[in-house]
């Protein structure tokens, strides 16, 4: 299974970007697997920022972003995307997706992508 992150780049503090994730595998079904966006800071561990069951029904979030980032899923075109908004420097980092037990955060299914970098500043 592959997962091309894009959509990172600079922005201002409290600016907004929209991060996609298209994954892609022989045999892959995307509609089958809950899917979740993590970050990782320099120097810092890889921490999970939001989730999304298979059918889109059900979404969490990490304290920091809650009520700024929304996940959402479009099973059709196998992308999972992360709107993010009111974005803080603390928000920098590089953004990876990847499959997983939705209740456990630790929990990954696959080899990670190249990740997309959030760089907020002024």
């Amino acid at each position: 299974v592959q997962f091309v992150e894009s959509g990172g780049g600079l922005v201002q503090p409290g600016g907004s970007l929209r991060l996609s994730c298209a994954a892609s595998g022989s045999g892959f079904t995307f509609s089958v697997y809950d899917m979740k966006w993590y970050r990782q800071a320099p120097g810092k561990e890889r921490e999970l920022v939001a989730a999304i069951r298979s059918a889109g029904g059900n979404t969490k979030y990490a304290d920091s972003v809650k009520g700024r980032f929304t996940i959402s899923r479009d099973n059709g075109k196998n992308t999972v995307y992360l709107q993010m908004n009111s974005l803080k420097p603390e928000d920098t980092a590089v953004y990876y997706c990847n499959t997983g037990n939705y209740y456990y955060d630790k929990s990954v299914f696959h080899s990670w992508g190249q990740g997309t970098q959030v760089t907020v500043s002024s």
